[in-house]
Parts: structure tokens; sequence; C-alpha cells
């Protein structure tokens, strides 16, 4: 901080009071936001209690959602008269640039198709230039994000001076970072890639390179795809699957817990992450990735629910193993389930109160499987169709 020019200089010692908080500032988002919300809330809006960068007006027919990311907001609403009066009415009190419909979103593409009620979301020129930046523009492609046969593990990375050598110069935790964004915002079918490859940013080895290799040319071979969400014909207002790899990680023998939330007919929300705990059986894993879901389901369902909508009746999770299945429901098994930490046996209560219905569902039908594990191109093709990418 430096004085402006004409004001008084004081003695080094001497304190000066900032009385306006500055763009750069440690505080300055935290700032804003109250100053956001200060406005938004003389307007009407409510400020949801499950996501505090998202407003809501609820007034006689009239539903408004402003999400906001730092300062980039966006107004959401049926109503096109109801956009313009709350542009109208911030622009009072900030000065705006309207850039119109959305059809870009931190580097989201927006289309809409409103003949089919169709809306799809792709990043295809985040993915070209991230290709571009590491040197895969013109690389062949290849029809899975990692080779099926293939186990990363620790013995790959660098053991020797001249292997240390050899990765010195190699972008590894660059590539990885700059394809997680790929994998959270809108390419749910590398997420799992992503995720393993991520856990030798450390001291990653020539083999693990190979791998970010092969992710970059399945990157180039689709880089066409979106999410595209479109009615569907369940009667719910989202679905649910969860699955667990057991024992998929050979340097700890813990397990991948993986889920996929669908609206319409794309994903909405999804997860692949290395469980906390080293489950001793296919049921342990994957119940446990039934309570990671179920989390994600409740604050789906609170997020719903203030947007204005009913979610009164219980939210189905699909499952594809029927012993986790029956732990979930009933205190069946428990002899090989009792040691597990209490923190894991809230599923079960969100299902006797009802808010939460497990089901079966056929391993071949169940989307979340590309999470977890490793799959043959068909397979491939068969997961992306059901997760809503495509061309």
């Amino acid at each position: 901080m430096k004085q402006p020019e004409g004001f008084e200089e004081k003695s080094p010692d001497w304190v000066w009071r900032l009385r306006k908080s500055l763009y750069g500032l440690k505080q300055a988002g935290r700032c804003w936001h109250e100053k956001l919300h200060e406005v938004l809330t003389k307007l009407g809006f409510d400020r949801l209690v499950c996501e505090h960068s998202v407003w809501v007006y609820l007034r006689d027919e009239a539903r408004i959602i402003i999400p906001v990311f730092v300062d980039d907001i966006t107004i959401a609403s049926k109503s096109k008269d109801s956009i313009q009066r709350v542009k109208d009415e911030l622009r009072a009190h900030f000065k705006l640039r309207d850039l119109g419909p959305t059809s870009w979103l931190l580097g989201v593409k927006i289309e809409r198709d409103r003949a089919k009620h169709s809306l799809s979301i792709s990043q295809r020129q985040y993915a070209l230039d991230i290709l571009e930046r590491y040197g895969f523009a013109n690389c062949d492609p290849v029809g899975t994000p990692m080779d099926p046969g293939l186990r990363l593990s620790a013995d790959m990375c660098p053991s020797t001076p001249s292997a240390v050598r050899e990765m010195q110069d190699v972008p590894y935790g660059q590539a990885v970072g700059s394809l997680f964004y790929l994998a959270v915002a809108t390419r749910p079918d590398i997420a799992r890639t992503v995720g393993n490859l991520a856990r030798f940013s450390k001291s990653p080895g020539m083999a693990h390179w190979k791998a970010v290799k092969h992710l970059f040319r399945y990157i180039k071979g689709t880089l066409d795809y979106k999410l595209t969400y479109s009615p569907a014909s369940s009667d719910e207002l989202f679905t649910s699957y969860t699955d667990a790899d057991h024992a998929g990680c050979p340097d700890t023998g813990r397990s991948t817990s993986g889920y996929v939330i669908k609206m319409g007919t794309g994903a909405i929300s999804w997860s692949s992450r290395l469980q906390s705990i080293v489950a001793l059986s296919t049921t342990e894993a994957e119940f446990v990735a039934a309570v990671s879901a179920g989390q994600e389901v409740l604050w789906l369902r609170n997020l719903l629910t203030e947007f204005g909508f009913d979610v009164s009746a219980a939210s189905r999770l699909r499952i594809d193993n029927l012993s986790a299945l029956s732990v979930a429901k009933n205190p069946e098994h428990h002899g090989r389930m009792k040691h597990l930490d209490l923190r894991f046996y809230w599923l079960r209560d969100e299902v006797a109160k009802g808010r939460i219905a497990i089901e079966h569902l056929r391993t071949s039908d169940m989307p979340a499987d590309i999470l977890t594990k490793s799959l043959a191109k068909p397979k491939v093709l068969e997961m992306v169709k059901m997760l809503g990418l495509g061309t």
C-alpha cells in the first residue's frame, strides 16, 4: 500500500486504515460476496443454505435462480421479463456488462436445441488448447481412456538416477492438472483415469507418462463429445448410480468408489475417488461407495428443495451388489461389517427414514462402472452413451 500523492507522509510505524476493499486483497472476495448478498437480499432473493454461491427468488409464479462464480453472474428463469427486470435492478447497484444468452461459461460451451428441449455442454476448445500445449495436436487417437490391462503402481516410479533425469523435463504434473478441469466439468468418462494418474504426481515414471499420452490420444479422438441434457422417461427428478472396484489400488489395497447422478439424459454430478479405508470384501467396498453417493444425493435433494421442487418421495440409489444392498436396508452380514466406523451406518438411517431407497441394478446397466475401472473399447462406448455423452 502506498499513499496517494499529496497526502502527508508519516513514520514507517504509522498504520493506515483501508476504508474500502481493493481487488486482489485476500479478503476482497469475501467483501464482494457480502456486498452482492446485501443487494440481492434487498431485491427479494434468498441465499441457499446448502450452496452459498446461489441465490433464488420464489414469489408467486416467478422462479429466478442466480448462480455466481466470483463476479460472473448467470440468471436462469422461464420468464424473459423476469430476467430483464433483475438485470435492470442490478444495474442500479453495479456496473454490468450484459453478454446476452449464456453461450460460454468458464470455458464451457453451452448449446441449446429448443425444438428438442435439450441443452449440451462441451469443452472442445479447451481440449484442443491442452493438446496443443503438450504437443499432442497431431497424435493418433485411441478408443479407451486407459489401457484395460494396465495397473499403475508406485513400483513404476523412478528408482535410479538415470530414470529420475529422464523424467525431469516431462511436464507430468502440469498435464494431469490441465486434464482435471476437463474431467470435472464435462467429461465423466475420463474422471477415473485422471484420478488414477494424479496419485503419482509426486514421482511419476515413464510408464505413468505413457498412460498420460494414451489419455491425450483418447481425448484427440473424442474432441466433439458433448454432455446433452434432454427429457427422459423416468418419473424421478434425478437418477443415481454407485459402484466400486474392490482392492483396485495395487499399492494400498484400497478400493475406488464411483457414483454418477443424472438429470434427464445427462450426468450432472460424478465422482471417482480412492476410499479412505481398506475394504475387506466387495460387499464392504460397495457399501462404502454407496455412502459417498448417498451424501451427494442428500445434498442434491436439499438443493432442489430450496429451488422450490417437491422432493418428498424417496430418491432411488442404484447399486449392482446384492449383499451391499442388503446391508444398507437391514443389519444383514453384520458379523462381516461390524468393524466399520459408525459414520458408515449413516446410510442405513437415511434408508430407514425414507429419504433414500436402495435398488439393485445389473452390472451391464451400471453407468458408474467407467468411474471405477479401465474398460475395453466396446464397454467404454456403451458407458459413454449411458452418461449422456456423444457427438
